[in-house]
Order: C-alpha cells, then structure tokens, then sequence
C-alpha cells in the first residue's frame, strides 16, 4: 500500500494589496460611455465600431428605421407581408392630390403600427423630370417628432427613381 505524499498550497491575496494598471484607471472615452444601439443602413465596413458602422444614438436609429420602413414594399419582409408603407406602386402617380393622400394613408398607417411613436408632421412631393421625359426622380420630405427621445424637428428625405 502507497502512501501518497500530497502538499497543498493555498495562497490568499486581497484585492486592495494589488494595483490597478494604468490602462484600467483611465477615464472612458465617449464611445466608451455611449453604447452600440444598431447598425447603420447602408451597411458599411467600419474601423471604429467593429466589422460595421454602427448607431450610438438613439433618434439617429429611429431615422434610419423610419426610412428602412418607408422604403419598403409589402412583401419585401420575410415573416411580416404587410410591413413597410408600400409607396412604390404609387410612383408614377405622386404629384397628384390623389395619389399624395393614399401615401400619406400608406406611411401613416405603417408608422401608426410599427413605430407608433413617431409623430408625422408634414409631407411633400418633390418631382424632378429629366430631359428625356421618360425619367423622373420623385422626392418624399416627411417631417417628424420623436417625442420620447428630443423635441427635434426631423426630416426624413426619400428618393425614388421612375422610368417608364
């Protein structure tokens, strides 16, 4: 029968006896103190947020989802058939008072159920037509409140190109 010879160490250290590195005790950076909220559209690479650029604030994110869900057409979303405010089958009819109330229903009611808190101000149709007459850059301007995040007056600009 062995006989084991065991020693144990047990070593014991407080937390005030060790010192903090120079890099622990500095002072955060700004980007630091603002955490990533998501990530900005367009994509885009990034060196400074990580592998893309990224929204650090939170009414910057609101715009571009509130643009995100105005340029999107029912049935582009996986899961979710009427998201969006399916504007571009009115396209070549915006400019007329007929076609500018059913957007202004179509971005209402999409903005009323996915980001109802946003608050619509005012909407505008810039139409640009070309030269050749066949091609024409239409232009929505909605301004918006977001009164949860700031008392700021946005305005979201949305540019759609018509050819036909």
């Amino acid at each position: 029968m062995a006989i084991e010879n065991r020693l144990q160490t047990r070593k014991e250290y407080s937390f005030k006896a060790v010192g903090l590195s120079k890099r622990e005790t500095s002072k955060p950076t700004e980007r630091a103190l603002r955490p990533v909220i998501g990530i900005k559209t367009p994509m885009t690479l990034s060196s400074s947020d990580g592998i893309f650029s990224m929204h650090r604030d939170v009414g910057d994110q609101i715009s571009d989802n509130l643009r995100n869900l105005i340029l999107t057409n029912h049935g582009e979303r996986l899961g979710f058939y009427d998201f969006g405010a399916n504007i571009r089958p009115l396209v070549f009819s915006l400019g007329s008072d007929d076609a500018d109330m059913v957007a202004i229903e179509r971005i209402g009611v999409a903005v009323g159920k996915y980001m109802p808190f946003v608050t619509l101000d005012n909407f505008q149709v810039l139409i640009d037509r070309f030269d050749n007459k066949e091609v024409a850059k239409v232009g929505i301007v909605i301004t918006y409140l977001i009164p949860a995040v700031d008392k700021l007056t946005r305005k979201l600009e949305v540019i759609l190109y018509v050819g036909g």
